[in-house]
Protein backbone atom coordinates (compact mmCIF):
# COMPACT_ATOMS: atom_id res chain seq x y z
CA UNK A 1 0.00 0.00 0.00
CA UNK A 2 1.34 3.42 -0.95
CA UNK A 3 1.87 5.81 1.93
CA UNK A 4 0.22 9.20 1.60
CA UNK A 5 1.85 12.18 3.29
CA UNK A 6 0.02 14.51 5.65
CA UNK A 7 0.69 17.32 3.19
CA UNK A 8 -1.01 15.37 0.39
CA UNK A 9 -3.96 14.46 2.65
CA UNK A 10 -4.46 18.13 3.59
CA UNK A 11 -4.22 19.19 -0.07
CA UNK A 12 -6.77 16.54 -1.06
CA UNK A 13 -9.22 17.49 1.72
CA UNK A 14 -9.09 21.18 0.74
CA UNK A 15 -9.38 20.27 -2.94
CA UNK A 16 -12.55 18.27 -2.30
CA UNK A 17 -14.11 21.27 -0.53
CA UNK A 18 -13.14 23.55 -3.42
CA UNK A 19 -14.58 21.16 -6.03
CA UNK A 20 -17.86 20.90 -4.12
CA UNK A 21 -18.05 24.72 -4.11
CA UNK A 22 -17.28 24.93 -7.85
CA UNK A 23 -19.85 22.28 -8.77
CA UNK A 24 -22.85 22.51 -6.41
CA UNK A 25 -24.57 19.16 -6.09
CA UNK A 26 -21.62 17.18 -7.40
CA UNK A 27 -20.35 14.00 -5.80
CA UNK A 28 -16.65 13.57 -5.04
CA UNK A 29 -15.71 9.96 -4.37
CA UNK A 30 -12.38 8.82 -2.93
CA UNK A 31 -11.17 5.66 -4.63
CA UNK A 32 -9.69 2.76 -2.68
CA UNK A 33 -5.97 2.62 -3.51
CA UNK A 34 -5.92 -1.08 -2.61
CA UNK A 35 -8.59 -2.09 -5.12
CA UNK A 36 -6.86 -1.24 -8.43
CA UNK A 37 -3.35 0.10 -8.02
CA UNK A 38 -2.89 3.32 -9.98
CA UNK A 39 -6.53 4.43 -10.28
CA UNK A 40 -6.77 8.20 -9.58
CA UNK A 41 -7.61 9.29 -6.03
CA UNK A 42 -10.82 11.19 -6.75
CA UNK A 43 -13.81 10.67 -9.01
CA UNK A 44 -15.93 13.79 -9.58
CA UNK A 45 -19.51 13.20 -10.77
CA UNK A 46 -21.42 16.26 -11.98
CA UNK A 47 -24.71 16.10 -13.85
CA UNK A 48 -24.08 13.59 -16.63
CA UNK A 49 -20.30 14.06 -16.74
CA UNK A 50 -17.30 12.87 -14.75
CA UNK A 51 -13.62 13.49 -14.21
CA UNK A 52 -10.87 11.95 -12.11
CA UNK A 53 -7.95 13.50 -10.29
CA UNK A 54 -4.72 12.01 -8.98
CA UNK A 55 -3.57 14.22 -6.10
CA UNK A 56 0.10 14.83 -5.42
CA UNK A 57 1.71 16.96 -2.72
CA UNK A 58 3.95 18.70 -5.27
CA UNK A 59 4.87 18.78 -8.94
CA UNK A 60 7.95 16.64 -8.32
CA UNK A 61 6.23 14.00 -6.16
CA UNK A 62 6.83 10.44 -7.26
CA UNK A 63 4.21 8.68 -9.36
CA UNK A 64 3.25 5.16 -8.35
CA UNK A 65 3.31 2.36 -10.94
CA UNK A 66 0.30 2.45 -13.27
CA UNK A 67 -0.80 6.00 -12.29
CA UNK A 68 0.25 7.60 -15.59
CA UNK A 69 -1.43 4.73 -17.47
CA UNK A 70 -4.80 5.15 -15.71
CA UNK A 71 -4.74 8.96 -15.82
CA UNK A 72 -4.16 8.83 -19.58
CA UNK A 73 -6.75 6.07 -20.12
CA UNK A 74 -9.42 7.92 -18.11
CA UNK A 75 -8.55 11.23 -19.79
CA UNK A 76 -9.25 9.58 -23.15
CA UNK A 77 -12.69 8.56 -21.82
CA UNK A 78 -13.66 11.88 -20.23
CA UNK A 79 -11.25 13.97 -18.13
CA UNK A 80 -8.37 12.96 -15.87
CA UNK A 81 -5.27 14.72 -14.62
CA UNK A 82 -2.56 14.78 -12.02
CA UNK A 83 -3.20 17.72 -9.70
CA UNK A 84 -0.86 19.38 -7.19
CA UNK A 85 -0.63 22.84 -5.64
CA UNK A 86 1.49 24.23 -8.49
CA UNK A 87 -1.05 23.37 -11.24
CA UNK A 88 -4.30 23.36 -9.24
CA UNK A 89 -5.86 26.46 -10.84
CA UNK A 90 -5.08 25.28 -14.37
CA UNK A 91 -6.42 21.75 -13.77
CA UNK A 92 -9.57 23.01 -12.05
CA UNK A 93 -10.19 25.27 -15.05
CA UNK A 94 -9.83 22.28 -17.38
CA UNK A 95 -12.11 20.20 -15.13
CA UNK A 96 -14.69 22.98 -15.25
CA UNK A 97 -14.60 22.99 -19.05
CA UNK A 98 -15.00 19.21 -19.10
CA UNK A 99 -17.90 19.08 -16.62
CA UNK A 100 -19.95 22.15 -17.45
CA UNK A 101 -22.73 21.69 -19.99
CA UNK A 102 -21.92 22.87 -23.47
CA UNK A 103 -23.73 26.07 -24.27
CA UNK A 104 -25.20 26.09 -27.72
CA UNK A 105 -25.05 29.26 -29.73
CA UNK A 106 -28.29 31.18 -29.64
CA UNK A 107 -29.90 31.72 -32.97
CA UNK A 108 -31.57 35.07 -33.39
CA UNK A 109 -35.14 34.80 -34.65
CA UNK A 110 -35.63 38.53 -35.17
CA UNK A 111 -36.44 39.79 -38.63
Amino acid sequence: MARVSKKENAFQANLIKEIKTMFPGCMVLKNDPNYIQGIPDLLVLHNDKWGSLECKKSADAEHQPNQPYYVEKMNNMSFSSFIYPENKEEVLGELQQALEPKRSARVSRRK
